[in-house]
């Protein structure tokens, strides 16, 4: 008798769950008939669709504009840093050459340069 009552019982609440998630799934006649028509293809767009659309194109074309410039500017950071390094490297080699060569008679390089 007991399976009896516990499959009663669980039709009964199947039941009742049912009834009260019809009226949260399924929406009125008159919005499910509103929501289902579609505007035809030749038909122009509402203002305020054109003007929807419109805000979303611009906003993603800033978004991009910023994304790029950000970008960029990394990059020209890295590439800054680049050429500071090499120039601070070439720099350090041709001051240990001069040190290197030098041979303590003559003044250093910037006195002796030809003047034309």
């Amino acid at each position: 008798m007991t399976w009896r009552q516990a499959l009663l019982l669980s039709c009964f609440s199947a039941v009742v769950l049912l009834s009260n998630a019809k009226q949260k799934i399924f929406m009125q006649e008159s919005d499910a008939s509103n929501f289902l028509k579609r505007r035809s293809k030749r038909s122009p767009k509402p203002r305020d669709e054109v003007n929807a659309e419109n805000r979303q194109k611009l906003r993603a074309d800033e978004l991009r504009r910023e994304y790029y410039e950000e970008q960029r500017n990394e990059f020209e950071n890295f590439v800054e840093e680049q050429n500071d390094e090499q120039e601070e490297r070439s720099r350090e080699a041709v001051e240990q050459w001069r040190q290197w060569h030098y041979d303590g008679l003559h003044p250093s390089y910037l006195y002796s340069r030809h003047h034309i």
